[in-house]
């Protein structure tokens, strides 16, 4: 049984591997991106940072996915990003993703932000479905200083 919670110290080793696996997958860009971060093999300890929250899905002690919000630098007053939003591949398509993505939007809310910014990639032509559908908007230049400069779509919501 899928259960979706916070993040745990026992988690950080699984969703670093996760999330690099997926950008192979893909065949992603590496250098500028979330796979050569350092803060990827410590994400429990980044999202102790007041203002932030990451949830995780398992099924069966097996990570499947997470995403989180963080209270990145330069971001407007009020504005959170969407970080380290990654679905294994057998995950995909089954509404997991949506719901991980609500869990932390309400999570955005309920810490009082009032608009949330992502930053991705256009080839991920599912992901921004989502996003669009979830009342994301294109942006033409990114906001703040993620430490990602290889991504070039930067999305938007009001909450």
């Amino acid at each position: 049984m899928i259960k979706i919670r916070e993040i745990e110290k026992d988690d950080n080793e699984k969703l670093a591997w996760l999330i690099r696996d997926i950008f192979r997958e893909l065949d992603m860009p590496r250098e500028g991106t979330v796979f050569s971060d350092p803060r990827t093999d410590y994400l429990s300890e980044l999202f102790e940072t007041p203002g932030s929250k990451y949830w995780v899905a398992e099924d069966d002690d097996n990570i499947l996915g997470g995403c989180g919000i963080f209270p990145t630098n330069g971001l407007p007053e009020g504005c959170v990003e969407l970080v380290k939003f990654y679905l294994s591949p057998d995950s995909r398509g089954k509404g997991l993703g949506r719901e991980l993505m609500e869990r932390s939007i309400d999570s955005a809310k309920l810490l009082g932000y009032r608009q949330v910014y992502l930053e991705s990639f256009p080839e991920l032509t599912r992901a921004v479905t989502l996003y669009e559908k979830a009342g994301f908007r294109v942006l033409d230049n990114p906001l703040g200083n993620s430490g990602h400069p290889a991504c070039n779509l930067w999305m938007i919501k009001n909450l």
